[in-house]
């Protein structure tokens, strides 16, 4: 099937995690179709990372309406590095320098069309998706999270996205909020990523005895937990929720924020998460302009990186 010259242009977006690779294709109002998700081989090579990049695309290429796409945004895992087009994700091991933009380009459905390639880091990403379409839409100043298997965040600072020179502006994962805590894989030291991760959650609860009933030791059973009163599940979203606070709180008096945005698996988690983190603002968050502020969950749940991969193409 031909799609008409006249089709609304369309956007194919991907989502790179260290959990799943996420595509779709996205309309100029947001809505997905022809969605794809595969799992990260995050400990294989970095070439079988890409060969499911490549078959997230072929999937998206394979539909009728690929001949309407105009550009391919791609959401990445960070950091990133915009000028060179490289991602090094802290949770791919195998991608380090990696040429993600060029590889991409490569794909012959995309190289055949001719398409331009975007990329931003999944934080940026997910910033990018609240402010056109989600939590962050009415506000000018906003600092949106990802809290999933890793920590991501984007700022939009006067009205627009801002991911810096590089791409990894309010990359608040790698922010030390424990001068003397753990070695991070980012090669820095108590890093708000090992504390307020799901994986960090999940193994704070294991280290101080908690007992996943049927065998689930991720962050979601932690959170079941928490909330029938478990009080190691309780303790350990209070220090991840503790983390952030004092990572938010650090980054509103930095630039003067009137929102912050919170997304990601973590955030499903609802008030296990955000009423510790609400007690915790109170502590932190305490000069005169940064006191109250508007924390919000994010609205677009798991869509948002593939809608923000988009939103990059606009």
């Amino acid at each position: 099937m031909t799609v008409p010259p006249s089709a609304p242009p369309l956007f194919a977006a991907v989502d790179i995690g260290g959990t799943k690779i996420a595509g779709a294709l996205v309309d100029q109002r947001g809505g997905l179709s022809q969605r794809v998700q595969l799992p990260t081989p995050a400990g294989e090579s970095g070439a079988a990372v890409l060969a499911v990049v490549h078959r997230v695309l072929d999937h998206l290429a394979a539909a009728p309406q690929w001949a309407a796409v105009t550009a391919v945004g791609i959401g990445s895992a960070g950091p990133v590095d915009l000028g060179h087009g490289t991602v090094s994700p802290v949770n791919i091991p195998g991608w380090r320098e990696f040429p993600l933009v060029a590889e991409a380009a490569a794909h012959p459905a995309v190289a055949g069309a001719g398409l331009p390639v975007a990329l931003a880091g999944d934080g940026v990403a997910m910033a990018a998706a609240e402010h056109w379409r989600g939590a962050a839409r009415d506000a000018d100043n906003a600092l949106c999270l990802v809290v999933s298997t890793g920590v991501g965040a984007g700022l939009i600072l006067d009205g627009a996205v801002r991911p810096g020179p590089s791409g990894n502006a309010g990359h608040l994962g790698h922010i030390t909020v424990n001068l003397d805590g753990d070695p991070c894989p980012c090669g820095s030291r108590g890093c708000l990523e090992g504390l307020a991760s799901g994986t960090a959650i999940a193994r704070r609860a294991l280290t101080h005895g908690w007992r996943p009933s049927g065998g689930d030791r991720s962050a979601r059973a932690v959170a079941a937990d928490a909330l029938a009163g478990d009080p190691v599940a309780l303790a350990s979203f209070d220090r991840a929720a503790q983390a952030l606070a004092a990572g938010i709180a650090a980054t509103a008096a930095l630039v003067d924020l009137d929102r912050v945005v919170i997304g990601g698996g973590v955030a499903e988690s609802g008030a296990v998460l955000f009423d510790p983190l609400a007690r915790h603002l109170d502590r932190y968050a305490v000069l005169p302009y940064v006191r109250g502020l508007d924390v919000r969950p994010a609205e677009l749940g798991a869509d948002a990186g593939l809608i923000g991969a988009a939103a990059l193409c606009r």
